[in-house]
């Protein structure tokens, strides 16, 4: 397919720059996978059009302040740095002294070629060094404190929420918590998955005494789930590996429901590219473990365990929108964002929700 099936034409006033006044008060718009037909609607509604038996499945990371702003040493010239993942033994070329490594965006690029120092924040203090150089402006930066504290204490303490680039806004406190989801307890996002952002203890309630099922899984979202599409034919795109992990609870709850027709209801893209590449490992079954994966969904794709998708709406020629269009189907999915866009939904991270059952 042609990366350019996927795109349209969105007003940038509908590019949601804050949240909703409330949680759970977005609009949500349904679409029936089978025939294309729309309901417009709120989150605060979901209940109506999940039935008892239902699993839903939603991811329980916790975005860190992965985004670092500091300065060049000696010069004093200015530094962001965007932690995108930890780097794993292996992928290390050659060990450059204690600390932590860590993949990143760097900016100014040009400048911070391997030796460059840089710091961020005062107490605590981060120091860094540029190890490696990679594409796309990719770095290996190495990263320690000299007061005891950990690097991740320290990061917590001094980095920023990392709000999409599309958010032309600095990050506030606030951010803190409203880009968390009600789930999130496990570390290690550097983007929030947003679909999950929609939830209340109100709606969750609800959800559960219509007998529901609502079940936790974790997928670290990193640079795989918002790395741009660079080439023409969508078959040749490649996402780079995140990690997760599934719980025996869950893994037996979701085969349970798949054994017995009930549905599996993903909450959000990452959910589900969890979900379907363990099933895709294990013929069929899911199976309780950590690991990663770089699975990439397209139309086209067969899906093994996700039965009903909720997410939010995504950016044009993104591989999030390709997997929506696989599960959703490509003319209904483009149809629904049309839609969207003429009854003026609000897009992406802190926008609204689609319901695709």
């Amino acid at each position: 397919m042609d990366v350019r099936d996927f795109d349209f034409d969105l007003p940038p006033e509908l590019i949601a720059q804050e949240p909703p006044a409330e949680r759970g008060t977005a609009r949500m718009l349904c679409v029936d996978r089978r025939t294309g037909s729309l309901t417009h609607t709120t989150v605060e509604h979901l209940p109506r059009f999940l039935r008892q038996g239902d699993v839903l499945v939603v991811n329980n990371t916790r975005v860190f302040a992965a985004r670092l702003l500091g300065h060049r040493v000696p010069s004093g010239g200015a530094v962001e740095c965007l932690l995108i993942g930890r780097v794993t033994e292996g992928e290390l070329r050659a060990s450059a002294g204690a600390g932590e490594y860590w993949h990143a965006l760097m900016h100014p690029g040009q400048k911070l070629r391997p030796g460059a120092r840089v710091q961020f924040g005062q107490a605590p203090m981060i120091h860094g060094e540029v190890i490696e150089r990679r594409f796309h402006g990719r770095r290996v930066v190495r990263l320690w404190t000299t007061d005891g504290t950990s690097v991740d204490s320290a990061v917590d303490a001094i980095g920023h929420v990392p709000l999409p680039p599309y958010i032309k806004r600095d990050d506030r406190l606030e951010d803190r918590e409203r880009y968390q989801t009600l789930f999130a307890s496990r570390r290690g996002s550097v983007a929030a998955p947003t679909a999950g952002l929609h939830f209340t203890r109100q709606l969750t309630m609800a959800l559960e005494q219509q007998g529901v099922e609502i079940v936790q899984i974790t997928l670290h979202v990193g640079y795989g789930t918002f790395q741009p599409v660079r080439v023409a034919k969508v078959e040749d795109h490649r996402i780079e590996p995140e990690r997760f992990a599934i719980s025996d609870a869950a893994a037996r709850s979701i085969n349970c429901a798949r054994r017995e027709s009930r549905r599996v209801v993903a909450v959000g893209t990452t959910t589900t590219r969890a979900l379907e590449a363990t099933a895709a490992a294990h013929d069929g079954e899911l199976v309780a473990g950590e690991g990663s994966t770089g699975l990439f969904i397209f139309p086209g794709f067969e899906f093994r365990v996700v039965r009903g998708l909720l997410t939010n709406f995504h950016l044009p020629q993104s591989s999030l929108l390709m997997l929506v269009s696989a599960f959703g189907g490509h003319r209904h999915v483009m149809e629904a964002y049309a839609a969207a866009i003429a009854g003026r939904y609000r897009f992406y991270s802190y926008g609204d929700a689609m319901l695709i059952a």
